[in-house]
């Protein structure tokens, strides 16, 4: 067979794999670690964090009477695979999650297994779905630290377009400094699991479920 020929199969192939994806990825995007064994409750934390991109931040709402106002917003922890376990956010004060959080910083910020594409046919709220509620204090990252370089990386890296957000609505460096985790990847209730155990979870840690 001539390279003539070849050439369109392989092209075929490669758009069968862009659209559809490789093997060991979940809808078309690569995983870049297994879902851990549910018994290790700090890495399958870690995992959400990592391999997630948005969640529900929760803010205490100052336009609705102290009410709790959740509202969808991206995020990431660091680089792909270099993950610090902390969700940076980049905010505007034009929302309401930006505007609550700079006059009363108690947050807390949920993400699900589902939208990895992991949990199979299986409904969010079931317990082997896990969920990840993340509760502290939203900060404002200071735009001159090395931090907000970090958390410049860590975002745009994960979400591109922000880069071309609007300068006018000033967009800022937010994070979550977490107090308080509450995780369920398993029947039982929820996994006890301290900040210091979250925190300094490896990575290498992950291991696929047999």
């Amino acid at each position: 067979m001539g390279i003539k020929v070849l050439l369109p199969c392989f092209y075929v192939l490669y758009l069968f794999l862009f659209f559809v994806g490789f093997p060991g990825s979940i809808e078309g995007r690569l995983l870049r670690t297994k879902k851990p064994d549910p018994k290790n409750a700090a890495a399958t934390a870690r995992w959400l964090v990592s391999q997630n991109s948005w969640g529900v931040l929760n803010t205490i709402s100052s336009d609705l009477g102290g009410a709790p106002f959740g509202n969808v917003v991206s995020f990431s922890d660091g680089l792909p695979n270099k993950g610090s376990g902390i969700p940076y956010f980049y905010l505007t004060a034009l929302d309401p999650t930006a505007r609550d959080a700079l006059k009363d910083d108690r947050a807390s910020f949920t993400i699900s297994e589902y939208p990895i594409g992991t949990c199979g046919k299986i409904d969010p709220e079931n317990p082997t779905c896990a969920k990840i509620t993340l509760t502290g204090k939203l900060k404002l990252v200071d735009k001159n630290s090395k931090e907000a370089e970090f958390a410049k990386s860590a975002l745009f890296s994960k979400h591109a377009e922000m880069k071309d957000w609007p300068e006018d609505h000033s967009f800022q460096f937010f994070k979550l400094e977490i107090e308080n985790i509450f995780l369920i990847d398993w029947f039982g209730g929820p996994k006890p699991l301290t900040l210091d155990q979250y925190l300094h979870a490896s990575l290498n840690w992950f291991a696929s479920i047999s």
